[in-house]
Order: C-alpha cells, then sequence, then structure tokens
C-alpha cells in the first residue's frame, strides 16, 4: 500500500535528508525508519526484546529432568 504524507514538516525534513545524503527522498524515508526502528530497539529492555521467547518457555512449562539421549535414541529407533 502506497505511503502519501501530506505534512509541510515532514516534507521539509526529507528533503534536508536528501540533501545531506545525496539520495532519492524514498531511500532517505527508508533508511529514516530502518534507523528509526534498529535505534528503537537496540533501546528496549532485555526482556521487552525477549518477551515472545519468555512468552514460550512459560507456556512449554518447566523442565522436567530425564535422560534426554535415551528419549531421542527411543525416538529414533536407535539403540546404544
Amino acid at each position: 500500500m502506497p505511503l502519501y504524507i501530506k505534512d509541510p514538516e515532514v516534507d521539509r525534513l526529507t528533503s534536508e535528508l536528501v540533501s545531506l545524503t545525496k539520495s532519492t527522498k524514498v531511500d532517505a524515508v527508508k533508511d529514516a525508519l530502518k534507523n528509526a526502528i534498529a535505534n528503537r530497539k537496540a533501546n528496549m529492555q532485555v526482556r521487552d526484546r525477549l518477551a515472545k521467547t519468555l512468552a514460550m518457555a512459560q507456556a512449554a512449562g518447566p523442565f522436567h529432568p530425564g535422560d534426554h539421549k535415551q528419549e531421542s535414541d527411543e525416538m529414533w529407533g536407535e539403540e546404544d
């Protein structure tokens, strides 16, 4: 879906970035968005960055110790 922004300040900022980077408006906006996303991700707390992983671990439940080699061997039909 195309992005249409009719905002004079955005246009001015885009033009300024284009002149500084010697790029097109599309490339300037794309790079600015990528940099903004990277900065936000870098400044996120570790817990927030790992939220999906933590949710998966909680859904999986507690670790059940056992003989994992034996379980894997049985699963694959292998013997010692």
